[in-house]
């Protein structure tokens, strides 16, 4: 199972990691932790470059995130509140979350969206606050970046360090890879079923 998820993201090339990480920051379940570090297995196996793939993964990255941004911008306070209200079963927050998110944000600005680079949580959030808050662009482009830059570097570092012990137990590292992903979707959809607005 590890080598098809490999051989996978290997087919798709540079191309496919922008593609997969950029839709791993608007649709949650996609784990970055198995894309970039699967990117590093192929880096160790010599397959993939580490500086291509840490510049295109981040770059998706940031794509990915300025999709919520972009939303946050263009949105009025009535918009964003209809549209959190209407999905926010999907979004797995409630406007109430969404105001105390924005509050700290606004207090702490682009530390924040630099930090919450290494939440799996809060990381896709952010980007709607620091949109409505109109923070600028330029701002919330460089501190995304610098934040998933660090981020995806550790996890393609990771993959390369766990390549070998990947090729070693290939049965026990399938089994992981696919419990990660199948944790993280079935956290997601738990989240969904349980949730209730405050």
């Amino acid at each position: 199972m590890t080598e098809l998820i490999l051989e996978v993201i290997r087919q798709g090339g540079y191309l496919g990691i922008f593609v997969l990480m950029a839709l791993e920051n608007v649709f949650p379940p996609i784990p970055s932790e198995v894309i970039m570090g699967a990117g590093g297995v192929l880096v160790a196996r010599g397959q993939m470059s580490f500086v291509p793939l840490l510049l295109i993964g981040t770059t998706g990255t940031l794509v990915g995130n300025l999709f919520w941004y972009w939303l946050g911008h263009r949105w009025s306070e009535a918009q964003m509140r209809l549209f959190i209200r209407r999905y926010g079963r999907w979004l797995t927050f409630d406007w109430e979350q969404f105001n105390d998110v924005r509050a700290r944000f606004l207090r702490y600005g682009e530390i924040i969206v630099f930090l919450l680079r290494f939440s799996p949580f809060l990381r896709t959030i952010i980007s709607l606050p620091a949109g409505l808050a109109r923070m600028s662009f330029w701002r919330f482009c460089l501190f995304t970046f610098l934040g998933s830059l660090i981020w995806n570097g550790a996890l393609i570092w990771g993959g390369q360090a766990l390549s070998g012990l990947i090729e070693q137990y290939e049965e026990i590292a399938g089994l992981m890879v696919v419990g990660m992903i199948g944790v993280g979707v079935v956290w997601y959809f738990y989240r969904v079923a349980t949730w209730k607005s405050a």
